[in-house]
């Protein structure tokens, strides 16, 4: 069996928050190497919706989402689902993702959530100086749409809770809409604001443009899948499916939806669930999009990158090894032909990916209990770009100063 020494950091995973992560560390003097699976930018850091949704503080866990579950669930291609196939091997993770829609336990979450976005945002755009991708930022923020009085005043909550925690936005009708986004259906009669949404100009782009920066700084990315991590005297070994062994003195799990599987190694359990999401990639000019529009009561969104026009959204747990159902990618396009009249769905590029997933919407981000010179970063569900820029500040702090910038309790691994 060959053996390689790194006297370094290991990180596993080369999507965004791996390699925010690496780049944090390398930042402060450390030797980083990034072994991959697949390659950069190969998950769900590819076909995101591109947005840093700060603003979205509230957690999917929540005592909303139990009032919409049951007819969104009667759809197979609506906004939440779970094939029949799956049903009975997700039901623990279900389970503990209902007892997190409690009040009490929302609100915990909402708190922990609120302090890592704001963390995230603070650091995002020094880290984008950093790595010279500040360019590619946006700030067209984000245009929430309803059909009713109704589905507006049962947000109502979730704006109040916003605003309690400084976060901008004003509510506006039909014609209002309008001029911040021309061409939609009349269906829709109230829209809620938010300016202080950013986007990238493609997350593909950017993560591979993270991989560029950090090769270029001295950083290697290497192709390995990671079976386990074994704790030994002055590290951990790190043995891949290929058969190698890599002994590091730090490694960062933060290989996305497999991580669980990494994390079994050294004796954890962690419920990490997949959300599998789809979108459509339409070409640039297939409508005139001004900010990103979310049909929140569909479940879906429609942002405007540099590569075209994305539809996509919607939760599908469904786990790792199902094929993808792209008739929801279909179903989602369809929905959004009726919401944007004039859009055109010609010339479409369908996609899925998996989102990881914890079951209280919470990350974890702390060291293992095995070794305190494993540290674990993954299961940001749908927010890994938004939150990628704090985590990788958390990472970098715990392996360095050892004290982190927020407090990292409501994050632990062993929470469950």
């Amino acid at each position: 069996m060959q053996t390689e020494i790194e006297p370094g950091v290991v990180v596993i995973g080369a999507g965004v928050v791996g390699l925010s992560a690496a780049i944090a560390l390398q930042a402060r003097g450390l030797a980083v190497t990034v072994l991959e699976r697949e390659g950069p930018a190969a998950g769900a850091s590819a076909g995101n919706a591109g947005a840093f949704a700060f603003t979205d503080i509230l957690p999917l866990a929540s005592p909303g989402i139990l009032k919409k579950a049951p007819k969104w669930l009667l759809d197979p291609l609506g906004p939440l689902s779970v094939p029949p196939s799956y049903a009975l091997q997700i039901a623990p993770w279900m389970f503990r993702f209902w007892r997190a829609c409690s009040a009490s336990r929302v609100a915990h979450s909402m708190t922990a959530q609120t302090a890592l976005m704001d963390l995230s945002k603070a650091e995002l755009e020094p880290f984008l100086a950093e790595t010279g991708t500040l360019s590619m930022l946006r700030k067209e923020g984000n245009l929430q749409v309803y059909e009713s009085q109704a589905e507006l005043d049962a947000s109502l909550p979730g704006w109040k809770a916003r605003a309690e925690h400084g976060i901008e936005f004003r509510h506006m009708g039909a014609a209002e809409m309008a001029t911040i986004q021309p061409g939609l259906a009349p269906r829709f009669t109230h829209g809620t604001f938010t300016p202080g949404w950013y986007s990238i100009a493609d997350p593909k782009l950017y993560t591979l443009a993270l991989a560029d920066h950090f090769r270029a700084r001295g950083g290697r990315i290497e192709r390995a899948e990671v079976s386990s991590l074994h704790p030994i005297e002055g590290g951990v070994e790190i043995r891949t499916t290929d058969g190698r062994t890599v002994r590091a003195r730090k490694v960062v799990l933060a290989a996305g939806a497999f991580s669980h599987q990494v994390a079994r190694s050294l004796g954890e359990n962690i419920p990490l669930e997949t959300e599998r999401g789809y979108n459509t990639t339409l070409p640039a000019d297939a409508f005139d999009l001004r900010t990103q529009v979310t049909f929140g009561g569909h479940g879906f969104v429609v942002t405007r990158l540099s590569t075209g026009i994305r539809v996509g959204g919607a939760v599908e747990l469904g786990g790792l090894k199902l094929p993808p159902n792209f008739r929801r990618s279909e179903a989602m396009l369809e929905r959004a032909r009726a919401f944007l009249p004039g859009l055109k769905p010609e010339g479409g590029v369908q996609w899925m990916g998996f989102r990881p997933s914890l079951p209280d919407s919470l990350p974890a981000i702390g060291r293992a209990r095995a070794t305190p010179d494993v540290v674990y970063a993954f299961g940001h569900g749908h927010l890994g770009l938004t939150q990628s820029a704090g985590t990788a500040r958390l990472v970098a702090d715990l392996l360095t100063d050892g004290k982190t910038a927020i407090d990292i309790a409501s994050f632990s691994p062993q929470r469950f």
